[in-house]
């Protein structure tokens, strides 16, 4: 007997398919400016290693679904930014506006919530506390690890992620 239920591709935004770096500075020192971190989103450059790959997993017939640390108030610019890069139709999952968990917390509830919809059979994201978690509890991770920082912006995203739960 086969598994008939849809098979889930699950790939994040921010440091997989978006290149976050040259809005790092914002968030850098204190007082952190979120505003304008946020407010840049949109020139995000594409990363080519995570759009294709985006692009391999529709083409073999996964559903696709993008879970992002970022909040629902940045939805519209979010798609916005999925549709003008030319990645694949698929559902956009956001963290809610008051939400500041750690990535290691958001994500692993959000992926338990969407495998009740079907079998996700890839879950690719930056974030190193988010990858061990997700690979301890068992989750098919690929660790994108193709936008490559300064220490000082993998602290910097980190610690926007970690600590402030805020992409």
């Amino acid at each position: 007997m086969t598994d008939e239920r849809l098979t889930i591709a699950v790939l994040d935004v921010d440091g997989v398919l978006a290149d976050v770096r040259h809005r790092l500075h914002h968030v850098e020192r204190s007082p952190k400016n979120w505003d304008a971190f946020f407010a840049a989103m949109a020139d995000d450059e594409p990363l080519e290693k995570g759009i294709s790959t985006a692009r391999d997993l529709a083409a073999t017939g996964h559903r696709i679904v993008y879970l992002t640390g970022r909040n629902e108030s940045y939805r519209a610019v979010t798609q916005a930014w999925l549709t003008h890069h030319g990645l694949p139709e698929g559902r956009l999952v956001m963290r809610g506006n008051a939400d500041r968990r750690p990535a290691r917390q958001f994500k692993p509830a959000a992926l338990r919530r969407l495998a009740e919809g079907g079998t996700i059979v890839t879950v690719v994201d930056d974030d190193d506390a988010v990858v061990a978690v997700l690979r301890r509890d068992g989750w098919p991770v690929v660790h994108a690890t193709w936008m490559t920082a300064e220490p000082e912006q993998q602290q910097t995203l980190f610690d926007a992620q970690e600590t402030h739960g805020r992409t």
